[in-house]
């Protein structure tokens, strides 16, 4: 299974590397440097670009497990109880197609200039999703699942981890996988604003100096934090969802 993974991922690789040097030859423009100079500046420029990626992945990171920690617990007061789905269901239903990009000055007006609301904006951008999926998972178990562990004596919390836990987790893991491409995105916006460190602050200042095998060092690094972050969702799918 491991050897197809890497199999896949290198097939991956040189026909995303085939295009790109196909699509370089045809524009013939220094805009768009071929593959091999883009791999050679991005060795140069290692360990400034790790610095960058890991800024990156750590807004990313906060803002995934604060969308967790807020999440997960309202989409199954959500499911559970009937007054607060009627109550704040609406709001969801209203901010859930709203660009979340659109409140970027407004998480700095409120946050300032600095991580926090750049942390705030993908967390709008991600909660939303985990609430709504988790809501909808928990609404899927049969109601007589309920009774029957509760004829069997169980605690709210054996009802959570033997229940809710394994019903909620594909949809929450699959709201992770699509929020994951979006946030990647966005930050990507945001990381353009009062920033010094951050893939989305190096691709715009590369582009500013046209640098351009610089921009496309960044370009590939946010393609490659995606891929990262997609293979640990589909590890986690496979460890933890095998009774599917």
């Amino acid at each position: 299974m491991k050897r197809n993974r890497v199999v896949s991922l290198l097939v991956g690789l040189l026909s995303l590397f085939l295009l790109w040097q196909l699509l370089t030859l045809v524009t013939n423009n220094r805009a768009v440097p071929d593959p091999i100079s883009t791999l050679h500046r991005s060795w140069e420029m290692k360990e400034l670009l790790l610095l960058h990626t890991g800024a990156s992945t750590l807004r990313i990171a906060a803002s995934l497990v604060l969308s967790l920690l807020i999440g997960v617990p309202l989409g199954i007061i959500f499911s559970r109880h009937s007054f607060a789905d009627k109550l704040l269901g609406p709001l969801l239903y209203f901010l859930y197609p709203l660009p979340k990009v659109a409140f970027l000055p407004v998480f700095m007006i409120f946050f300032g200039l600095g991580n926090v609301s750049k942390i705030l904006l993908i967390f709008s951008i991600i909660s939303i999703q985990v609430i709504v999926s988790i809501r909808d998972s928990v609404n899927k178990i049969p109601e007589g699942y309920y009774r029957v562990m509760k004829n069997y004596g169980s605690s709210k919390l054996q009802e959570l981890q033997f229940l809710t836990f394994p019903a909620l987790l594909p949809g929450l893991l699959a709201s992770l996988r699509i929020s994951t491409g979006i946030s990647l995105a966005s930050l990507f916006f945001a990381e353009n604003y009062n920033t010094t460190y951050g893939l989305g602050y190096l691709i715009l200042s590369a582009w500013s100096k046209m640098d351009y095998e610089e921009m496309f060092a960044g370009i590939l690094m946010i393609g490659l934090l995606g891929y990262l972050l997609f293979s640990g969702v589909d590890f986690l799918e496979k460890r933890f969802c095998r009774y599917q």
